[in-house]
């Protein structure tokens, strides 16, 4: 029996086609392998849905079939899959530190990680005033787009900011820019990753690569420039006990 403890931690609020086959495919990405039955049980969905979303996931070649079960694709190696730290294990560490950071600050913190060309929202901690930010968990947004696709993009390999940057008109400027992150370690944007509102990224890194980038985003007129200093220490902060409760090395 599948409890609610055994279930997949990317459980999108609105369960939209998109969410599921979204949790099939971070299903199969935390877990390394599994099989269309396994993904069945875990995710409480009929066999012959499952076997809908592996064909389309095949198809574009973010997983592929090996011995009776479903790994990630070769698109996805190429494109680099960086730390193997699953998202399971990310949100299980970043779950309390969120919450300090909003009751600290007093904005909607959350996490996010690269899934091949996108940032993928993890979880968010909302803030508890009326007028807030939100972001969903399962949002995902383009890596050339926002502080902290800008801060995903910035430690990713070559390949991967040639290919995210390849449709942008000024590349040059844009390539340009990823040096000045990582040497700053936060990236900050007004109104590009959401509308009306401040947002602010810090990288969580490990030896092996970023493993994901943790933000605040606050409505514009509470962002003034002594909140964002504040917000940019306590998420340095943050990044380093999420750094120091998954292992520098991989080892918690």
């Amino acid at each position: 029996m599948t409890t609610a403890r055994d279930r997949p931690p990317e459980e999108a609020a609105e369960d939209t086609s998109f969410a599921r086959g979204l949790r099939v495919f971070l299903t199969i990405a935390d877990r390394g392998e599994m099989r269309a039955d396994e993904l069945s049980a875990l995710l409480d969905t009929p066999l012959s849905t499952i076997y809908r979303y592996l064909r389309t996931l095949t198809e574009f070649g973010f997983i592929e079939r090996q011995e009776g079960g479903y790994r990630l694709g070769q698109r996805l190696h190429v494109l680099g899959a960086g730390p193997t730290v699953s998202a399971e294990e990310l949100i299980r560490a970043a779950d309390p530190v969120l919450g300090a950071v909003t009751e600290a600050i007093g904005e909607t913190s959350f996490i996010s990680r690269r899934v091949g060309l996108g940032a993928l929202c993890l979880a968010q901690y909302p803030s508890s005033q009326p007028l807030r930010v939100s972001v969903e968990p399962g949002l995902t947004t383009s890596l050339d787009l926002g502080a902290v696709a800008h801060v995903l993009l910035a430690y990713a390999p070559d390949e991967i900011q040639d290919a995210a940057l390849v449709n942008v008109d000024d590349r040059e400027t844009a390539r340009g820019r990823l040096p000045k992150i990582v040497l700053a370690g936060y990236a900050e944007d007004e109104g590009e990753t959401f509308a009306g509102a401040v947002t602010i990224a810090v990288p969580i890194l490990r030896d092996d690569g970023i493993i994901a980038a943790i933000a605040v985003a606050a409505p514009t007129d509470r962002a003034t420039r002594r909140w964002v200093g504040r917000a940019r220490q306590r998420l340095q902060t943050a990044a380093l006990a999420i750094e120091h409760s998954l292992g520098t090395d991989g080892t918690s």
